[in-house]
């Protein structure tokens, strides 16, 4: 493990957590060279990183989805359930990976999911977006997604959904779909204020706390399915 030293201006931190060493080496080597960002930790293992995360503070973490066994998502949780300022946890699992897995990692709270074979500025741009509190879609999550859209259903939505508004299903049904906030309100003439109001009311009466979340739940119920 190597614990970067800290500096007193603000870039943006990020952790790199990557059991293989040439690919974090890599990803390190990427975002060191990106201006803007320092690395101020990377690791090739799970063990204790709950206390490794909160001395090197980082804005993002750049988590690796196949650590043996359920470690990914279990830290993934610890840091989604930490009383401290919350960090954005972005997923990386090869090409292919297992459905199952990139659904849990969205529901325990990550902001996307890249693929490990990603190139350099897509990692960059990626670390960007979600410090920023956008998702990201990589190749995996891509196609956890369209699995859903396939199992979806309107009976599904009747039972998650049953307390929300016309409105807020239509905030749902962009979200579902990758929108951000500045987009759903252009797309529905609406004050990004609003938006923002809406969308924290959708998380609240649905039971989730991340847009990540919100999305699988959507696809789920049928929502995010229909082009406009």
């Amino acid at each position: 493990m190597t614990t970067y030293a800290s500096v007193s201006h603000s870039p943006l931190h990020v952790a790199v957590v990557e059991r293989n060493p040439l690919l974090r080496a890599g990803i390190c080597a990427a975002l060191t060279a990106a201006a803007g960002i320092e690395v101020v930790m990377d690791t090739g293992s799970a063990p204790g990183l709950g206390a490794l995360v909160g001395a090197a503070a980082p804005d993002v973490i750049l988590l690796d989805l196949d650590l043996p066994g359920s470690a990914a998502l279990e830290v993934c949780r610890e840091l989604m359930a930490g009383t401290g300022r919350r960090r954005a946890v972005l997923g990386m699992t090869g090409r292919g990976a297992d459905a199952a897995l990139v659904r849990s990692a969205l529901l325990a709270g990550v902001r996307g999911c890249l693929a490990k074979d990603a190139g350099g500025p897509e990692v960059v741009g990626a670390v960007h977006m979600v410090a920023r509190g956008l998702m990201v879609a990589g190749s995996p999550m891509d196609q956890v997604l369209s699995g859903l859209l396939t199992t979806g259903g309107r009976t599904a939505e009747r039972q998650v959904l049953p307390e929300l508004t016309r409105r807020e299903r239509e905030i749902l049904d962009l979200v579902a779909r990758g929108f951000d906030n500045r987009c759903i309100a252009r797309t529905l003439t609406l004050a990004d204020k609003t938006v923002r109001n809406h969308v924290s009311a959708v998380l609240g009466k649905i039971g989730v706390s991340s847009r990540g979340q919100a999305i699988v739940l959507a696809r789920e119920a049928g929502l995010g399915t229909s082009a406009r």
